[in-house]
């Protein structure tokens, strides 16, 4: 944070009550991280929702909007998140706070273009694409793909293609309408989480599959990871590779939560 940042954050009411405070995600990735210069934070209702304040002071996004959030207990998680910083602000111990911010910035207004984003996914979806060999990860993908593509087929309508190999196949226009019709009915932050969860599993349908309550994030994280199981098991650990799946589970594990949170209201 840069001084004027925060001769802002700790100004006078200026004859209009508080000015609220902005934290940048660039401020905080800055070396060295900024310190914490809070001592207090609480949530107040407001415009319909649950403001976060430190000091008394709300807290805006990135983008400078102010961070309300229409759920209570998620309102309470993402305070939880500040209160636990200690002498410095570290972003990477505050991934519902990021999570929040990229929906009220980079969602709430393209809430189209973020559900076709995810709908794409479905039309190349991980789930559809099998290995033609070896035997047991054959079985592997059998076992841990078949049922939520079923469930996909029932619940949403969306009968997609399953082909052995790595060529494109075209999905029926239907089944990625189908997909489609169930993301228009999310709230921003719940398409935010749904599209970290797409992402990170490469599978549209999973990330469904957990939004609607059918799979769990373990099972779903399960399903998503069996090549890279089946490889750790065939050629052995690689640290890299298990850090760098740690961190996309930690990732996956806030969208997951974010979701349920929601679902609580």
């Amino acid at each position: 944070m840069t001084e004027d940042d925060r001769k802002s954050a700790n100004g006078s009411a200026n004859g209009r009550g508080k000015e609220p405070i902005a934290i940048t995600a660039k401020d905080a990735l800055r070396a060295p991280l900024p310190k914490r210069f809070y001592k207090s934070v609480s949530i107040e209702a407001r415009d319909g929702g649950f403001a976060i304040l430190l000091d008394g002071r709300p807290i805006r996004t990135p983008g400078k909007q102010l961070l309300v959030l229409s759920v209570e207990a998620l309102a309470e998680a993402v305070a939880a998140e500040w209160e636990a910083q200690g002498e410095r602000i570290d972003p990477t111990t505050m991934p519902l706070t990021r999570l929040v911010n990229t929906a009220l910035d980079a969602v709430t207004d393209k809430m189209d273009e973020v559900a076709d984003d995810i709908a794409a996914f479905a039309a190349s979806d991980l789930l559809c694409y099998r290995a033609e060999a070896p035997e047991g990860l054959v079985l592997r993908q059998a076992e841990a793909w078949d049922p939520p593509l079923a469930w996909a087929r029932i619940a949403l309508g969306a009968d997609l293609t399953v082909q052995t190999g790595l060529m494109p196949v075209d999905q029926p226009a239907e089944a990625i309408a189908s997909v489609r019709a169930v993301l228009g009915r999310l709230d921003a932050l719940s398409l935010a989480a749904t599209h970290v969860l797409t992402t990170l599993t490469g599978s549209a349908i999973l990330a469904l599959a957990h939004v609607e309550g059918q799979m769990t994030l373990e099972e779903a994280w399960t399903a998503a990871t069996v090549d890279e199981r089946w490889q750790s098991e065939l050629w052995g650990r690689d640290a890299e590779a298990e850090a760098r799946s740690a961190e996309r589970l930690a990732e996956a594990t806030a969208a997951a939560r974010c979701l349920r949170l929601l679902q609580s209201r």
